[in-house]
């Protein structure tokens, strides 16, 4: 799969599992878990407001994956 796909289709899960969560404030960075992390930062590229660039979205990764943890915990619950 093409990790522009890969990364629409997690922002996208992410969305349709917390949806309100998303904007939420950031959470603390000590308890969040590896796997929270990545999909945050996957949730948040996908959200990038430039989504054809991929180091754009990197970079809006890179800054605003906190707020998406709350949803990547969502999603990651929800699969369990």
């Amino acid at each position: 799969m093409d990790t522009s796909r890969r990364i629409l289709l997690a922002g996208l899960a992410g969305l349709a599992v917390a949806p309100n969560v998303a904007g939420a404030a950031p959470s603390a960075a000590p308890d969040v878990t590896v796997a929270e992390e990545r999909f945050a930062r996957m949730i948040a590229a996908a959200h990038a407001p430039e989504i054809t660039c991929a180091r754009q979205a990197e970079r809006y990764a890179d800054a605003h994956w906190p707020n998406y943890v709350a949803a990547a915990r969502s999603v990651i619950e929800a699969r369990a």
